[in-house]
């Protein structure tokens, strides 16, 4: 009987170390399966933040060319805020693109996003002051240039009534004749003058005439012009050919001479010698002073 109880005893003791081997294993497997389930949760809620982040840089991105796609003239201070920002986004976006990241490149990455955001934030702030300065600054701009406008309106309105009233003045101004009167006049040898109403016995015209007086006129010496009109409507011009303008246009005349204007009321006279021989008709002559006409008187020759 004792040799029957041995073996059992020993085949017990093998099933005894099995058993424990067994559960010794299904332990180690347990804890392997829900550390590699734990790891897959870890990366998948890794792999999760990453596209969190890469949405939240890029609405970031957006934000700064939002602020930036403005006519705003940055200082350069903002330029280099700007170019900081724009840096730290390709550093973060290389960061997430090199596959998994660890926890702690994780955390260094979302702190990092949490710093960007706070630098576009404070761009933009300063963006929309630029604006509201520059908005203000055009209403300003504008109010001073409808006051400019304004101004140079009322100027150059202002300057044609002083031109308008400097013209009536000049021509209030204008040495004007009173009567005149054209003499005939024939020239004897001895130098003797008598009147002649002949043609072929004249020798030259004088012309009498007076000046309304004029308070306004300029007192002194004034150029006077004559221009003689022939019975055939033709000019007689002088021997040089002379001109002098009249309300801006060149003419020629037939004589020139001056007198001195005092206005006393004197009368003047003015001999003209024609260089050839005059003709039967209507002489006319035309007196121009200052630029302007002053008068016209005609004779009659037989």
């Amino acid at each position: 009987m004792e040799n029957l109880e041995k073996p059992v005893q020993r085949d017990s003791n093998k099933i005894y170390f099995l058993i424990a081997v067994i559960i010794a294993l299904l332990g180690t497997n347990t804890y392997l399966f829900l550390k590699d389930k734990q790891s897959d949760k870890r990366i998948v809620s890794i792999s999760d933040e990453k596209t969190r982040m890469e949405t939240e840089i890029d609405k970031i991105e957006a934000e700064l060319d939002n602020a930036t796609n403005t006519n705003i003239q940055l200082t350069e201070e903002m330029k280099a805020e700007q170019e900081r920002a724009r840096q730290q986004i390709d550093r973060l976006r290389a960061a997430l693109s090199k596959g998994q990241l660890t926890q702690t490149q994780l955390l260094k990455a979302q702190e990092e996003i949490k710093q960007l955001k706070n630098l576009v934030a404070r761009y933009s702030s300063e963006i929309d002051v630029l604006k509201n300065l520059n908005a203000n600054l055009t209403i300003e701009r504008n109010e001073l240039k409808t006051a400019v406008d304004s101004v140079s309106y009322k100027a150059s309105d202002l300057e044609k009534q002083n031109e308008e009233l400097s013209n009536k003045v000049r021509v209030a101004s204008l040495l004007k004749t009173g009567n005149v009167s054209i003499l005939a006049i024939n020239v004897k040898n001895n130098g003797k003058e008598s009147a002649a109403s002949r043609a072929n016995s004249t020798d030259k015209l004088r012309i009498n005439f007076s000046i309304v007086q004029n308070p306004l006129a300029q007192k002194g010496t004034h150029n006077i012009y004559l221009r003689v009109i022939d019975p055939s409507g033709n000019l007689i011009v002088s021997k040089n050919n002379g001109t002098f303008n009249s309300e801006d246009e060149e003419l020629q005349y037939t004589y020139k001479t001056a007198i001195e204007f005092n206005n006393d009321g004197k009368s003047y006279s003015i001999d003209w010698s024609n260089t050839g021989d005059f003709q039967k008709g209507n002489y006319t002559v035309l007196l121009y002073s200052d630029s302007y006409s002053m008068g016209k008187g005609s004779i009659s020759l037989r």
